[in-house]
């Protein structure tokens, strides 16, 4: 029983307890201020020139693009006025030589192409209608205003957005590499494509995946409360929100709606407390930072997001191996394994290998209350490359696992309750009936037992919330935020236009 001892020792390591939760949450709204009186703060706070969030009742048909990695998907959404719609997409990979293309034509070129095509194949009558009907040499565009599909670009890299539909690429990630591109507008960079294939596609919106669930969320929520708060647990972690107009102190580049007084704005909360003044800070985490491709910086989600957290887990599991007092995955014959079997770990298992072990492992463990954990050593086997591990290893293994996932879970609550508290909107003097909606996507809160318990967890914890406030926040999952979350900012987009505020 050494080895349980020790695992429930190491767990204990990652307990964030209830007033690290409160001071966490002073922190993050501290640093949420910083972020909209200035540029270059650890929370970026970015502007979205977005002026609202939909209610449900808005209708239309939109298109959506999304260029989120390796793969690149076009879906037109149609949205029916009563929350509900409907999607028709589809999804081609992204040619290998195209990302590290020599130019940005090479690559925005194929993503138009695969518009002329999508439109063709899902909308050739209406399509084709347009085109006829409407062609209009003399206008600018070549078409006429209303006969124009107005398209929302979900572009999942980073930019300086400085309009609803214009932003500059400012640097590469996930495997591209095209230094032509990098400064470029990327709407323009699409827009000049389309328009030399003569669609009649206007690029009218930029879209961050964080804005696009708080806009799906808000169109598809129930009752007549508008979404605070659209937020991704997932591989990575961000959130945006509604913001009052007044309290953004910086320079606002673009052209905007300033009569709704509010903006919606990307906070970029991964960097949270990259200095580390209130962050939970083991041995694990500074070895899994260090080891990072990005050292010092990204710091809250590097103890959040899926992407991290089975290398935690990993890094945890692997140093417990090198401890000799604590047999740890070795047997020293196969009487003392429940399995008949001695444990033996494979020269190239993923346990022993960098990023190797996927965050998947920790719902599994979180979840497996059979008898001898059978499910769970079996994905031991398959995902650690650990042969036959005895159920003390198991119970080892699903004791840190949960611990790390709570204080993540934890951790999240941290920024959802950061954010309810500097908008100000739970009045404490509402009552139940007067909630906070909030929207949310990813596999962690949607696939992980009892990630969103934990964050209702510490967000009691927190002063100006407590039970009673807790119990007036609405969580919901907000699924497709790139596609009808992208369409409806396409919308509000189409309204800026129509009113003369031109992006």
């Amino acid at each position: 029983m050494a080895l349980l001892a020790e695992a429930k020792r190491i767990s204990a390591l990652f307990e964030f307890s209830d007033d690290d939760v409160r001071n966490a949450v002073v922190e993050f709204v501290t640093e949420m201020n910083e972020g909209l009186e200035k540029n270059g703060t650890t929370l970026s706070q970015i502007p979205t020139f977005v002026t609202g969030v939909p209610n449900g009742t808005e209708k239309g048909l939109y298109l959506a693009v999304d260029l989120g990695g390796t793969n690149f998907r076009v879906c037109s959404i149609q949205l029916h006025g009563d929350t509900t719609f409907t999607l028709t997409q589809s999804k081609v990979a992204i040619p290998k030589e195209l990302m590290v293309a020599e130019t940005a034509k090479e690559l925005f070129a194929f993503l138009a192409k695969q518009v002329e095509l999508f439109l063709k194949s899902h909308h050739e009558e209406h399509f084709e209608g347009r085109v006829e009907r409407h062609q209009t040499p003399g206008t600018p565009t070549g078409y006429e205003e209303e006969s124009i599909f107005r398209l929302g670009f979900t572009f999942s890299f980073p930019v300086h957005q400085t309009g609803i539909n214009s932003g500059t690429l400012i640097r590469w990630t996930k495997g591209f590499d095209i230094q032509d591109a990098v400064g470029k507008d990327v709407c323009a960079l699409l827009q000049e494509e389309l328009d030399l294939l003569k669609l009649p596609v206007k690029v009218s919106a930029l879209v961050n995946d964080t804005v696009g669930t708080l806009m799906a969320r808000s169109y598809t929520a129930p009752g007549k409360t508008d979404t605070l708060l659209g937020a991704i647990f997932g591989t990575g972690t961000n959130g945006a929100y509604v913001e009052t107009m007044s309290k953004i102190k910086k320079p606002l580049e673009g052209a905007y709606d300033s009569t709704t007084g509010q903006m919606v704005v990307n906070t970029e909360w991964g960097s949270f407390d990259n200095g580390l003044k209130v962050l939970p800070n083991t041995i694990y985490d500074q070895i899994l930072d260090k080891e990072s491709v990005n050292p010092g910086i990204q710091m809250f989600e590097k103890r959040i997001s899926g992407m991290f957290l089975g290398e935690i887990l990993r890094i945890v599991l692997d140093i417990m191996m090198g401890n000799s007092k604590n047999p740890f995955f070795t047997d020293k014959d196969s009487s003392s394994n429940d399995f008949g079997s001695t444990t033996v770990i494979d020269d190239n298992a993923p346990l022993k290998q960098q990023w190797a072990v996927d965050s998947s492992i920790l719902s599994v463990a979180q979840s497996d209350n059979s008898v001898g954990l059978r499910t769970l050593r079996q994905f031991i086997e398959k995902d650690l490359g650990v042969q036959a591990p005895s159920l003390e290893d198991a119970q080892a293994v699903k004791d840190i696992a949960h611990a790390i996932a709570k204080r993540a879970a934890r951790l999240a609550g941290v920024a959802v309750a950061g954010i309810i508290l500097h908008t100000g909107r739970l009045d404490p003097k509402g009552g139940p009936e007067d909630i906070v909606d909030i929207g949310v996507d990813g596999s962690l809160v949607e696939f992980y037992p009892g990630f969103e318990d934990y964050m209702r967890e510490a967000m009691r914890a927190v002063d100006g919330i407590g039970h009673a406030g807790e119990k007036r926040i609405r969580i919901g999952i907000a699924k497709d935020g790139s596609g009808v979350g992208a369409a409806l900012i396409a919308l509000v987009a189409a309204k800026l236009e129509a009113t003369g505020i031109t992006a």
